[in-house]
């Protein structure tokens, strides 16, 4: 089943649609053709208390009622396209008809008519949707719930990808979740971030499953094999044949009935984390070496900390935390220690960034169970006021003007600055950010727009600066160079020194791609970069990357795009080139690279930033990178600029560069005094 929103409610007190008000006073509403409307009717998604949309729910009788009157898929049609204010795909109306179909049946047959039935149930304060959700009570009395992943799957092959498998999805063949994982993690995010979940706290046991209504068992090899022996223990897999199975699953979990007040309860929850989710993240941070503080950090660190304390106990106002610092201060290593050390003390807090890349990474270091607490600054739109203790902005530079994106209905656009989204979710926003790091026309993040929207809410403020910088060999001087080299402030250092880090220049990209490689064959962890100057293909049809950095003989990929449906074994997905081994043989791009740190960065410096009689140059031309070169206007030059002291300041020993623009190159080399392989030796010719 595909995303819809809707809602089926008991009482019929909505208009079923325009034509359709309802009667005040008739006990059954009428509509104006003088039919009675049925006992269900359906509403639009509105915000609910969990800060999700609203649902499609009522009574399992009602339900199947309506499928054997073949009126399901129609009705919720009409209700999406009242939200979306356009129609359902063909395709996801073929879906609804089928699946909610075969549910109707195999509940009547299970005899499950005294239950509440959820479709289409919005994780609070993500896009995900649940397809099917059925309360009831348990046969001992307690309060239950099934979960039902629906899929129509009739064929699934097998991913090199652990707990993934690939099948026909979308118009074309991706690579997604084993249903029962999908099943078992919505599960888990239930428990962890929605009140009436809470296993500590009596809360609605649910029973996660994955139905393959339309699969053959002959077909479902790849699901069933022994690698996911563990998880089908967890979570059970039914399919074609299965009718019986579900039948004794629904009487185990929910046999005693009663689900509509279950129902009721699971629809008034709130949004908020379980002091389980809490003490894990926690521990999880405890246990993660990397995450140690020093010097101003730990500063900082306390400074947030007693606003948070000052905050909790003067619940009259906001507070507002910047902490600023440039490349290598650790901001994002503070975010981190604090997002462990209120989770453990049970404080009600998220960690927030604008860039999938880092979040998914930190998922992968922290386990996927904190998802519900890792998000992304467009999550909290729909967010209720306060709704967080504290909200960690990690990388605030890269706040969008709006959380708006090209797949939101027109009609639901919202007017309300992301910033503004922010401060609002919670009591205490604290917002880590370098002024120089917005790299796309649309990030306006900056601590003069954090000052002003902390005005308009009346926030306590406090700024905190971080300047001991741990990047870069910890030289200050080199960071100092860049931002004078680029003209990004001025800091009165013309010259590099070369002490202890690192610097060297080159002319060919293939003596570049040696040098780095030589220091990936001595251990250290080297990676290629660029600035966006060549195309970005999608993968051939084996899954292999194309070689789209073509400069002379030398002939590299980018790193996989964020959107790739299938590739070949061995390449790490966008979002953990900087990290996977397999990203070592792809070059990365800005976007991919940002908010990583290597020992050493090999960059390309392209033509879109050239040095023309002591005076900067923008290039859109030589730029490929659409948003860029399109939206940036007058601030092209200064966009490019912060792309390419970001990738100058990847490395923690060292920064090779290969400048391809001669002026550039020896603009570069007069700076660099004393650096090994400058210009002039032209290493590689």
């Amino acid at each position: 089943m595909q995303t819809v929103v809707l809602q089926l409610r008991l009482a019929a007190t909505v208009r079923l649609n325009r034509n359709c008000p309802p009667d005040p006073r008739q006990a059954t509403p009428i509509c104006r053709t003088g039919r009675p409307l049925p006992a269900a009717v359906f509403l639009a998604a509105e915000a609910n208390g969990a800060g999700a949309m609203q649902l499609f729910a009522g009574s399992t009788e009602l339900f199947i009622d309506q499928a054997v009157l073949k009126q399901i898929a129609v009705r919720l049609g009409d209700a999406f396209y009242d939200y979306f204010r356009f129609r359902a795909s063909a395709s996801e109306f073929t879906s609804w008809q089928n699946s909610l179909m075969a549910l109707a049946n195999q509940l009547r047959y299970s005899g499950v008519r005294d239950h509440g039935i959820v479709l289409e149930m919005q994780l609070p304060l993500s896009s995900a949707r649940l397809d099917a959700f059925v309360f009831g009570k348990a046969p001992g009395g307690s309060d239950s719930a099934v979960l039902i992943e629906l899929k129509q799957w009739t064929e699934v092959a097998p991913s090199d990808f652990d707990e993934c498998v690939e099948t026909f999805v979308g118009g074309g063949i991706r690579r997604v979740p084993h249903p029962c994982v999908q099943a078992r993690s919505y599960a888990q995010y239930l428990r962890d971030m929605h009140t009436a979940f809470h296993l500590g706290n009596n809360g609605i046991a649910i029973t996660p499953c994955a139905w393959l209504h339309n699969m053959h068992p002959g077909a479902a090899g790849v699901l069933t094999g022994s690698e996911f022996e563990p998880l089908l223990h967890e979570v059970p897999l039914f399919l074609s044949h299965d009718a019986d199975g579900l039948k004794a699953l629904f009487g185990n979990a929910v046999g005693a009935g009663d689900g509509v007040a279950v129902m009721d309860r699971a629809l008034a929850g709130k949004h908020a984390p379980s002091r389980k989710l809490l003490e894990e993240t926690a521990a999880m941070i405890r246990g993660e070496p990397r995450y140690h503080l020093i010097d101003d950090q730990i500063v900082a660190y306390n400074a947030v900390l007693a606003m948070v304390r000052r905050a909790r106990k003067d619940k009259r106002n906001k507070a507002v935390v910047v902490v600023k610092g440039g490349p290598g201060t650790g901001k994002s290593v503070i975010a981190i220690n604090l997002l462990g050390t209120l989770s453990a003390r049970h404080v009600n807090v998220q960690h927030a960034t604008g860039s999938k890349a880092f979040t998914e990474n930190l998922w992968r270091v922290l386990g996927s169970r904190s998802k519900p607490q890792v998000r992304y600054f467009n999550n909290y739109g729909q967010a209720e006021p306060n709704s967080f203790d504290v909200i960690l902005a990690d990388e605030a530079h890269r706040i969008r003007a709006s959380s708006n994106h090209r797949f939101t209905p027109k009609d639901r656009k919202s007017d309300r600055a992301q910033i503004d989204e922010l401060i609002d979710a919670a009591k205490v926003s604290v917002f880590f950010i370098d002024d120089h790091q917005a790299v796309r026309p649309d990030e306006v993040g900056s601590t003069a727009l954090i000052h002003e929207a902390a005005a308009r809410h009346a926030a306590r403020i406090e700024a905190v600066d971080l300047r001991t910088q741990f990047r870069c060999a910890g030289s200050d001087e080199y960071i100092d160079w860049v931002d004078q080299l680029l003209e990004i402030r001025k800091t009165g250092v013309r010259t590099f020194p070369q002490q202890a880090f690192d610097v060297a220049l080159f002319e060919d990209p293939l003596a570049l791609e040696a040098r780095i490689s030589s220091r990936r064959e001595e251990g250290f962890a080297a990676r290629l970069v660029a600035g966006f100057c060549w195309p970005w293909s999608d993968p051939d049809a084996s899954g292999n990357l194309v070689d789209d950095v073509v400069i002379g003989e030398f002939r590299r990929p980018w790193n996989a795009k964020h959107d790739a449906r299938r590739l070949a074994k061995g390449i790490p997905t966008a979002q953990f080139w900087a990290t996977d081994p397999g990203g070592a043989q792809q070059v990365g791009c800005i976007y991919t690279a940002q908010g990583f740190e290597f020992d050493y960065a090999g960059v390309i410096w392209g033509l879109d930033l050239v040095m023309r009689d002591g005076t900067w140059v923008g290039h859109p031309s030589a730029s490929r990178d659409h948003m860029v070169k399109t939206r940036s206007g007058a601030r092209f030059v200064d966009v490019v600029k912060n792309a390419y002291r970001v990738l100058l300041t990847r490395g923690m020993r060292g920064c090779y560069i290969c400048i391809l623009d001669d002026e550039t190159r020896r603009y570069v080399a007069a700076r660099l005094e004393g650096a090994s392989g400058s210009a002039s030796t032209r290493p590689g010719r």
